[in-house]
């Protein structure tokens, strides 16, 4: 049984680890109803218009609709959200796990050819996909703290640029989706080239017919666009509002923890100080009894 003073300095540990951990989870808790909020108010306009851009992209030829193109998977993109920060379960390690999944079997010839690259958003995929010498084109931290459209549209139109000029063929997103504060979904979406409808079973998807106003050729430059800003944008929102919920459940979780083992340390220092003052009561007895004789 560990000594007195042992015992004292691991329940002094634990309550600093305690208080840690519920104060994080308080942190969480309130970054979770803005970024819930956020995406909440988001998800309807961006659920329509990617339906939108989904017809729209069915209804035009590939000469009209340079971004529905679809071409022969020569150079790819895959684009990792992760998170800044740990301490918030298994949300970044699914996201990472997934994604090395992907290049071993998706895009295993092309990445030996070096012809697949890495976009990492946020410091723990970065640092994980840097340190194992996959290629890192590029890195960026910044907008999951400051998650503003002004901030993100520009990532979106580099994208856009790139597969209009022909850099990458397929550009794909690995990120976790935002269910509720306990669940985050693990999604792999493509991105560019813009998918069409997809069949429903058992029911036939009808692509609408659209009129143009003022004229094709200005919808298309306009709202193609602007629809893929506010799908990246989507995508980026989901994974802060996730982010922040998995880091609360898991700070919940810690805490809890925390409690259950305080409570198991407190019980032990009991035993243990039971036991020396048994201990001594014996020797003074013991003590008094030798006086005796």
């Amino acid at each position: 049984m560990p000594g007195l003073k042992e015992v004292r300095t691991r329940i002094a540990s634990v309550k600093s680890t305690q208080q840690i951990t519920s104060a994080m989870k308080m942190v969480s808790a309130s970054k979770l109803k803005r970024g819930q909020n956020a995406i909440q108010k988001l998800r309807p306009y961006a659920g329509k218009l990617k339906e939108l851009l989904e017809n729209l992209s069915a209804s035009l030829s590939s000469s009209d609709n340079v971004y529905s193109k679809e071409r022969k998977i020569q150079k790819a993109l895959i684009i990792v959200v992760t998170s800044n920060r740990g301490l918030c379960g298994a949300f970044n390690g699914n996201v990472i796990k997934t994604t090395v999944n992907i290049i071993r079997t998706k895009y295993a010839d092309i990445n030996k050819s070096g012809n697949l690259d890495l976009f990492c958003i946020g410091k723990m995929g970065a640092d994980f996909f840097t340190r194992r010498k996959y290629n890192v084109i590029d890195t960026n931290h910044h907008i999951l703290d400051s998650s503003k459209f002004e901030n993100v549209a520009p990532i979106a139109e580099r994208l856009m640029k790139d597969f209009k000029d022909g850099k990458y063929d397929h550009i794909e997103v690995v990120y976790n989706m935002f269910k509720n504060a306990a669940v985050q979904i693990l999604s792999n979406e493509q991105f560019l080239p813009v998918l069409k409808p997809q069949p429903v079973k058992g029911k036939e998807k009808l692509v609408a017919d659209y009129i143009y106003e003022p004229d094709k050729e200005q919808i298309v430059a306009e709202l193609i666009p602007k629809s893929l800003k506010i799908q990246f944008y989507k995508i980026i929102l989901d994974s802060i509002a996730a982010e922040h919920g998995a880091r609360m459940t898991a700070m919940h979780k810690a805490t809890d923890n925390a409690d259950s083992l305080l409570k198991e340390l407190r019980l032990s220092y009991n035993k243990a100080r039971q036991a020396s003052i048994t201990k001594e009561i014996l020797e003074i007895v013991g003590g008094a009894e030798a006086l005796k004789g």
